[in-house]
């Protein structure tokens, strides 16, 4: 082979190498970023037992100190993050005619406001701030027994989760005073067939909430929101006493990024989370109860999922075991209370 020949192979070969190189490296580049994007969904780290979880909140007992500085600095910082006075909800002030609503549970996917859609906002934040005590009632099984109603109707501010039943059967453990509370357009779907047939079940189903605020997060997942407005309009058709408010999606997906920079990783936060922070950012004082994703209770008896019923919620979709982690070092620094136990009987009370 001549020197030109060899030259030649020596070229071809070296490009080849190089190809090869660059896709090697390519490759293990693409593999690299996917590795970071698990470790960033799905971080390693071990979340206490649910024994573990127990033995310590048993440790600390029902002792609780009210810790003026935490609760102003968790104020600050979800004020500064997400902005609960403003944002809690879409209205008239913060989405005009023309504002793109992106949808905090689907990527890519948006609402833009029209004159239709505008009609439906309230001009501004309707809540009479500050709020003064609140209570935030999950429904976690942990209320049956509780005896926790009177302590929960004692609060200025009453938010609830995902309409749940609060008759006479249950007033004693859950109380029945609410001025907020949530609907998840799922329910809408489940429990009323969408509102596409009577709507009569669903408005009786609404009295028991009495003048209160209907939460719903209209914009966060495309086949919510057709449920969502016809959940606004059978009310206002009937005339009831309920104001229907949307959650701003905004607030939702900023609200996400702030409890995933504490430690929280779930595909979505819970209803009872989001309520907790809009509660930190707009009450004085604020107390948990129901908050409990655990099967025993703090005597190691079994306790059903929901204080109503034992249907368990799709997994991987929630962390609740790591929001209570959060909620409780909450506790533990007098920024909220977390109420888990039996509430104490007050002074005349059987």
């Amino acid at each position: 082979m001549s020197g030109r020949g060899r030259q030649r192979f020596t070229s071809e070969n070296m490009l080849m190498f190089l190809r090869c190189y660059r896709a090697k490296l390519s490759a293990w580049a693409a593999l690299c970023v996917l590795v970071l994007c698990w470790f960033y969904v799905f971080p390693v780290y071990r979340l206490p037992s649910d024994k573990e979880i127990v033995e310590e909140v048993l440790r600390q007992g029902e002792d609780w100190q009210k810790n003026q500085t935490g609760i102003d600095l968790y104020r600050k910082l979800l004020s500064e993050c997400c902005d609960p006075k403003r944002m809690f909800a879409v209205t008239k002030e913060n989405s005009p005619v023309g504002k793109v609503l992106w949808y905090d549970g689907e990527f890519y996917y948006s609402h833009t406001v029209n004159n239709n859609t505008y009609s439906l906002f309230v001009q501004e934040n309707p809540l009479q701030l500050p709020l003064k005590k609140c209570a935030v009632v999950g429904n976690g099984g942990i209320l049956r027994h509780s005896k926790c109603g009177r302590d929960i109707d004692q609060a200025d501010f009453v938010m609830r989760c995902n309409l749940p039943p609060i008759s006479k059967e249950y007033a004693e453990d859950v109380g029945t005073k609410t001025h907020l509370v949530t609907a998840n357009p799922s329910i809408i779907e489940k429990r009323f067939q969408s509102l596409l047939w009577s709507r009569k079940y669903f408005v009786d189903s609404m009295k028991v909430y009495g003048s209160s605020y209907i939460y719903m997060p209209a914009f966060s997942m495309r086949p919510g929101t057709d449920p969502s407005l016809r959940a606004y309009y059978t009310l206002a058709d009937s005339s009831s006493n309920l104001t229907m408010l949307f959650a701003n999606p905004e607030f939702l997906r900023t609200v996400g990024k702030f409890w995933k920079s504490h430690g929280v990783h779930a595909r979505r936060l819970s209803t009872g989370l989001f309520l907790v922070s809009l509660a930190l950012g707009l009450c004085e004082e604020v107390t948990t109860y129901g908050f409990w994703p655990f099967s025993v209770d703090l005597d190691q008896r079994p306790v059903s999922h929901h204080y109503y019923d034992n249907i368990l919620p799709y997994k991987w979709f929630h962390a609740m075991p790591e929001e209570f982690v959060q909620l409780w070092h909450l506790h533990k620094s007098g920024t909220l209370r977390v109420r888990v136990g039996r509430c104490a009987p007050q002074e005349g009370g059987s």
